[in-house]
């Protein structure tokens, strides 16, 4: 199938180059997808299979929408991750404008089935959210096991309202030696599971997602993103069996230092350094 393109009209579909065979490596696609103007854009993935690794790191599909009226920079689709890989199906998405670019990204390595995409026009205003998932107050749908889970995924705190009776479990988790190869010897010598940031259940299951990073270990900077992402999938434990993410500046050194080099193998930088904790405080983050 044809790789990238323009498509316009009420609804439409598209797919990954070659599906339903496996798509070719150093693919680049770009789909540019146009409704008419007021409208939006629900864009559903009827099947889907792609290389997944640690933040998708190698091949991926990517959401973005324009900003504002008549800009062309692109955007990350709003309510939404805006980057996919592995075999499970992503939720269906709704673009806020009527305008919404597609992005496929295949390296030289494993290729896999690829996926197969149809898009039709909405009502800008309309409910979309499917049965498993609950409308946000901003009109953005969530999955409905996040409500009530006394943690606020939306900015409006919409999904822990009206929670009367709901009780958590104590969190009562104790520090235990790190035990992942790739992250001994970082300042640090034990942690604490299951990490509640990446939903990962113990040791052994960050030890298998990191085995992509350790791919990347010939880069120069590789032991600034090995600090990085070990504090990340292997916390830091404190004394009272809580976790300390690593600091703003842990996060901000490694990608001064690997982001161009990462960019050469076609990789983007993938963690927004904004939203760790910033401080130099060892009560508060990680930094050795």
């Amino acid at each position: 199938s044809a790789c990238g393109g323009t498509l316009r009209g009420p609804e439409g579909s598209f797919s990954s180059p070659n599906f339903p065979g496996p798509y070719p490596p150093n693919a680049l696609c770009i789909w540019r997808i146009e409704v008419g103007a007021g409208l939006a854009i629900q864009l559903r993935m009827e099947t889907f299979s792609v290389e997944g690794t640690a933040s998708c790191l190698f091949d991926r599909v990517e959401l973005y929408e324009e900003q504002g009226t008549g800009g062309t920079a692109p955007a990350p689709a709003r309510g939404s991750p805006a980057r996919f890989c592995g075999h499970q199906l992503p939720p269906t998405l709704t673009s806020s404008r009527h305008v919404m670019t597609v992005l496929f990204v295949a390296d030289e390595g494993v290729a896999d089935d690829g996926f197969f995409a149809t898009y039709q026009a909405r009502n800008a205003t309309e409910k979309t959210c499917s049965p498993a998932e609950v409308s946000r107050g901003n009109g953005e749908c969530r999955a409905l096991e996040s409500v009530c889970d006394g943690w606020h995924d939306c900015p409006d705190g919409t999904d822990e309202l009206n929670c009367t009776g709901v009780s958590y479990p104590a969190f009562g988790s104790v520090c235990e030696p790190v035990e992942v190869e790739m992250c001994l010897g970082l300042g640090y010598n034990a942690t604490s599971f299951p990490n509640i940031w990446l939903a990962i259940p113990d040791q052994q299951g960050a030890a298998e997602v990191l085995q992509d990073y350790q791919t990347l270990m010939e880069l120069a900077c590789y032991q600034h993103l090995r600090l990085l992402i070990c504090s990340l999938f292997v916390p830091k434990c404190t004394p009272d069996g809580g976790v300390l993410q690593p600091c703003r500046a842990v996060c901000l050194a490694a990608e001064l230092r690997c982001q161009q080099s990462l960019g050469l193998l076609g990789i983007l930088w993938p963690i927004n350094c904004n939203i760790l904790p910033d401080s130099n405080d060892p009560v508060e983050c990680f930094q050795p």
